[in-house]
């Protein structure tokens, strides 16, 4: 006779009675056991005695909040997926507690489509969780591609290692060029995901249309040109990760759509009427400074709550300065094989120049400096002769400068901006490609110079 399949369980936790009970209801009508728990302090009890495969619980409660109660809940299972039921007005709540390992977050009143679909991926993990606890091996880190051993690239990797396995949203932050992209890959790469597609897009390449449509799909005859379907990038991400980079250049019409895909896990091509679900973790990555950009208008406040479950943020190079040398190293060695050069040293004034270059442009312009310096070079020793002419006359402006006050960072990036500028001709996007930067945080920078 055929083993019985254990019947799903989900412990409902509020002290209003009355949606207490309307949510068991719905949850029985879904084919699941419900048992109900009017306290945190209740369910803290109820999770000390029974298996359960996932917990919907309020934050707002008399005896024992629900952050309270999740705390105690996560450190006693870590693997049992808790789902937090919040008012708008507690979503700085409900994000904390997912930032210390809670599964998903509902704003109320509830979306019921929205509640099935969050429990049902609840329960999915925490079926994941128990065959990993019966021995099914984990594959190793492949955070391979990020070079530093700073402090505040540890902290970064820590992060990474933390968060990576969790269906967590991530929303990376960091300057042009710290290398946002090689932290969205790793955190794919040490995924649960990690054998599912990983797709990136460029929200800031492509005009308003163009970015639906890629995003979402289209229909055949959608629009002109439109000669055929198309699938867009979620429905090619569906069950591994999909990479929002520069989110933060979306118009507020693109936002309201991200926000619902995000929300519902369904989407419509464009021109289409059929819903079309997707099962995708997103992570997102912007320059900006999103709080800043909500409290402008230009960025949905509830957008942002969905996006920043967890915050990374990606140092500039300026702040760590020394993993240069292993930057350089790397780099090096990678310009020497692909240009057929034999580099059999670098100068110790070179590297040192390196050290002490602003770096406004951050890695990607280190990566860029260090290519033509391999190019350029005479003989088998990286010298500083080879370098880009703006980190050149940073030295001849070091050694003039003789026993005098040293400039801040601040001064010598500006310094290095305009001479770049003088160069180009006044030039800005032949300055921001010379700089590895794009030509939007180059005006970008120019405006804060113009305000100080």
């Amino acid at each position: 006779m055929a083993k019985k399949e254990r019947q799903t369980t989900v412990l409902v936790v509020d002290d209003e009675q009355v949606h207490r009970y309307m949510l068991c209801s719905m949850l029985r009508d879904w084919g699941w056991r419900c048992v109900e728990a009017d306290d945190g302090q209740t369910a803290v009890a109820a999770v000390e005695k029974h298996a359960y495969d996932a917990v919907l619980m309020d934050v707002r409660m008399a005896r024992m909040d629900g952050r309270e109660a999740f705390s105690r809940i996560h450190a006693m299972q870590p693997a049992l997926p808790v789902i937090i039921m919040t008012a708008y007005s507690s979503v700085d709540a409900a994000v904390e507690a997912i930032r210390h390992g809670a599964h998903d977050y509902l704003t109320k009143p509830l979306d019921f489509d929205r509640l099935r679909l969050a429990l049902e991926r609840a329960v999915d993990r925490r079926q994941v969780a128990e065959q990993q606890q019966q021995g099914v091996a984990e594959a190793e880190p492949l955070i391979t591609s990020i070079i530093g051993t700073s402090p505040p690239m540890r902290e970064l990797l820590d992060m990474i290692t933390y968060v990576a396995p969790t269906e967590a949203t991530v929303l990376i932050a960091g300057e042009s060029g710290t290398g946002k992209e090689l932290v969205a890959e790793a955190l794919h790469h040490n995924s649960l995901r990690r054998d599912g597609p990983f797709v990136k897009v460029n929200c800031a390449a492509l005009a308003e249309g163009l970015l639906e449509s890629e995003l979402f799909g289209h229909e055949k005859g959608a629009f002109t040109g439109a000669d055929r379907r198309r699938e867009g990038k979620f429905v090619q991400a569906d069950g591994g990760t999909l990479f929002l980079d520069e989110i933060g250049e979306t118009t507020q019409a693109m936002q309201v759509k991200l926000l619902r895909v995000l929300q519902e896990q369904e989407l419509q091509r464009v021109g289409g009427e059929e819903t079309i679900s997707v099962d995708v973790r997103i992570i997102a990555a912007t320059n900006r400074d999103l709080e800043d950009e909500v409290r402008r208008g230009n960025f949905r406040e509830d957008l942002y709550y969905r996006l920043n479950v967890v915050m990374l943020s990606v140092p500039p190079l300026r702040d760590r300065q020394e993993d240069i040398p292993l930057l350089v190293q790397h780099f090096t060695k990678i310009f020497a094989q692909k240009n057929r050069r034999r580099v059999e040293s670098i100068t110790p004034e070179c590297l040192a120049l390196l050290c002490r270059y602003p770096w406004p442009g951050n890695v990607r312009e280190l990566e860029n400096a260090i290519e033509r310096g391999v190019i350029l070079m005479r003989g088998e020793q990286l010298s500083e002769k080879s370098l880009p002419l703006t980190i050149q006359k940073l030295a001849a402006g070091l050694e003039s400068a003789g026993g005098s006050k040293p400039a801040s960072l601040f001064e010598v990036e500006k310094e290095t901006i305009f001479q770049t500028l003088d160069e180009t001709k006044g030039n800005k996007s032949e300055a921001a490609r010379r700089l590895g930067i794009t030509r939007k945080t180059l005006q970008n920078k120019l405006h804060k110079y113009d305000e100080a």
